[in-house]
Order: C-alpha cells, then structure tokens, then sequence
C-alpha cells in the first residue's frame, strides 16, 4: 500500500463473516487489504493442521476488498483466523526487532571502521 501524507485521513478497515449455520466454513471480507496481507494470512493458515482448506481472492483492484475462504476440520473458522492473525502479528514483530537489531550491530561496527 501507498504511504499516507501526514494528517491525511485513513481508510477505515472493517471484517465481515459471512458462514452460514456451519461455523467450521466462513468466508471473511476485509477491506481496504491486498495480496500483501491475503498471502500471509493465506500461508499462516495453511500451516495450521485444523485447517483443511484456504483460499484467498481479491475480486478486482479497483475494488478495495480481500476475501479469505477458511474450512476447518470442526473448530469454528473465526477461531482458526484469529490465531493466524495473532501468530502472523508475531512473525511480523520478530522480523521488525531482528531488522532492527542488525541495522544497529551494523551501524556500530561501521562507526568502529573510520
């Protein structure tokens, strides 16, 4: 997605679910989301054994919506996709505090070189 200039209002995000009587299958809608996040979320679910299919879509790009399709082995799907949120949560801070923790041994090995 494209930076925001600052002050500049931001889209607001919303989660629909649509499932039906059966809670183990669900199709979420997410808006104002794309491929950056359908993958992630797409592969961190995939991962999970409780998952036995996932699928995620965006309709057109114009249209600022990501639809996730979730089937579980019977646990409700909204369980399933709020834990892949919670670990991908996880993942993306590790990366972000490793990243940043290499910028700052290479900075100071670099000042010790001059």
């Amino acid at each position: 997605m494209e930076e925001e200039p600052e002050g500049a209002p931001r889209e607001t995000r919303t989660l629909s679910i649509d499932s039906g009587s059966d809670a183990s299958k669900a199709t979420f809608t997410l808006t104002h989301e794309d491929h950056t996040l359908g993958n992630a979320v797409r592969y961190i679910l995939a991962k999970n054994p409780q998952v036995s299919f996932v699928g995620y879509s965006v309709p057109h790009p114009s249209e600022p919506k990501m639809n996730v399709r979730v089937q579980t082995t019977g646990v409700p799907a909204s369980d399933v996709l709020l834990d892949s949120l919670v670990t991908l949560y996880k993942v993306a801070d590790h990366i972000d505090q490793t990243f940043a923790a290499a910028v700052d041994e290479f900075k100071t090995k670099s000042s010790q070189r001059v």
